[in-house]
């Protein structure tokens, strides 16, 4: 392997954690925060790049792809909120409610995914890049676009975690996450939380879309593929911190970019899987949660 090869290695991992990262932040948000795994996190991925899509191909420029965005974010949010509404609030006192979750939030991808094939079809597409153009780093050619994609992921999660750390409502759905009794006697309304909380993990999966679409084709099963790699990111990283899944978003990065030179582009999801049935194993927190003792 050369230094040059090694380089591309690494810095193919570092765009791939940081997309990783924005899918899995979205995704472990309404894990800490419901208790649940949201299956449809996948589609919302794919339907905020096709509606950034739609409004962007009206105009060709970098303000038709700012006003797609934007559109996109905005409307992806209201959706999150629009399926917590109809597809979890009505079991949320069930005692079952993490299978019927399962269910709904399955139900919801198929119905989301068929609603892109019909508007869209199947044809592949994609989104203007974010720059134009390459550039030298490292002694090798990489491009621009690639390394506006890591700035922009990375601005957008240090913003996110400055809201939950400073801001009165991302304090408050800390506390929920921790616990929800105790967030109720305080007089925190928690069910207007979960929605918030489903609207955002839903605007961060329409950021995470937009950022893929501008790096590679898209097409109306492309989330299927980033749902199973946040779902790796989340349990390698752990939820009990905001932090994990962001570390543990580029180390998968890293090890998917080195596992595709290694063994081929067919075989790292193998080897990413067994990785991850192993981190479940010796240690189920994940590598950078806490273990709690049960009492």
């Amino acid at each position: 392997m050369t230094l040059e090869t090694l380089n591309l290695i690494l810095l193919g991992g570092i765009v791939l954690g940081a997309l990783y990262a924005l899918m899995a932040t979205g995704l472990a948000l309404v894990w800490t925060t419901l208790g649940i795994f949201n299956f449809a996190h996948g589609t919302f991925i794919a339907l905020g790049a096709y509606i950034a899509w739609q409004i962007a191909s009206t105009e060709a420029s970098a303000a038709g792809l700012l006003a797609g965005a934007a559109v996109s974010i905005i409307g992806m949010f209201v959706i999150g909120m629009l399926v917590y509404y109809l597809l979890i609030k009505p079991f949320e006192r069930s005692p079952d409610i993490v299978v019927k979750s399962v269910i709904t939030t399955l139900a919801g991808a198929t119905i989301l995914e068929n609603v892109i094939n019909l508007v869209w079809g199947p044809r592949n597409k994609q989104l203007s890049p974010l720059l134009g153009g390459d550039m030298s780093l490292f002694g090798i050619t990489i491009s621009r676009n690639e390394m506006a994609v890591v700035a922009l992921a990375l601005v957008i999660l240090a913003a996110l975690g400055v809201f939950l750390q400073r801001a009165p409502l991302g304090r408050a759905m800390r506390a929920v996450a921790q616990n929800r009794e105790a967030a109720q006697l305080m007089g925190i309304d928690v069910e207007r939380l979960y929605a918030i909380a489903f609207g955002l993990s839903a605007a961060l999966a329409a950021l995470a879309g937009i950022l893929i679409g501008s790096t590679r084709f898209m097409n109306p099963s492309m989330g299927s593929d980033p749902l199973m790699k946040a779902l790796i990111v989340v349990i390698f990283g752990g939820i009990a911190r905001f932090t994990g899944p962001i570390y543990a978003a580029f180390i998968v990065g890293l090890l998917e970019a080195v596992m595709t030179y290694l063994v081929g582009l067919y075989w790292s999801p193998t080897v990413l899987f067994a990785i991850m049935i192993v981190v479940l194993v010796a240690k189920p927190e994940g590598l950078f949660g806490r273990y709690r003792k049960s009492v």
